[in-house]
């Protein structure tokens, strides 16, 4: 039976069995998270440590065939983040000439996710609202040149970072032991 185009849309955004941690380790830190699939979602849960870094996080892998939203408005995440504002980050090619995957650890569209102290927050992100970014900075490019394309999405990812908005510090950054389920994805019109 095959799904329509909706619903597939809707499970290969919840397909978390090969999602996989990416830490500041990667860039001299010491935090230590990993991603587990378990029966409620996806568990990002290690320590986090701010020196050198100050990130987890937990990222799809790279899709050979991008992710075709352009038919919806947003994307809706159910999380239960502890009270963090997380970060979801987006890949996306711009039809530039590969012009986006040409930065040094690739351009990502972000949008903050403030989230409860307990609970599920579900959280509707508009991709209107993403902001470019590279290495947790603004990207110094006139956004004319550059533009969010929902119709190539080519990877996922949901991070804890002691940045919050492009260039600054996040306010509800907390070093330490985390847990963070991620519930699910879905895209909305």
């Amino acid at each position: 039976m095959e799904l329509p185009p909706q619903a597939s849309v809707q499970v290969q955004l919840n397909d978390f069995s090969a999602w996989s941690s990416l830490n500041d380790t990667i860039m001299g830190g010491s935090s230590q998270a990993a991603c587990r699939l378990t029966s409620e979602g996806l568990v990002l849960e290690g320590e986090l440590v701010e020196q050198d870094g100050g990130f987890v996080s937990c990222r799809s892998p790279l899709l050979s065939t991008p992710l075709d939203l352009s038919s919806y408005r947003a994307l809706q995440v159910e999380v239960d983040g502890e009270g963090r504002t997380l970060k979801l980050a987006l890949g996306s090619r711009n039809g530039l000439v590969g012009l986006t995957e040409r930065f040094y650890g690739g351009l990502r569209w972000v949008a903050q996710l403030p989230t409860k102290a307990s609970g599920t927050t579900t959280i509707e992100i508009p991709f209107s609202s993403l902001k470019p970014t590279v290495l947790a900075q603004p990207l110094a490019m006139p956004l004319r040149l550059i533009r969010f394309n929902a119709s190539s999405i080519n990877q996922v990812q949901l991070l804890h970072s002691k940045f919050g908005e492009p260039g600054e510090l996040n306010p509800e950054f907390r070093p330490g032991p985390i847990r963070v389920l991620l519930r699910s994805f879905k895209a909305i019109h």
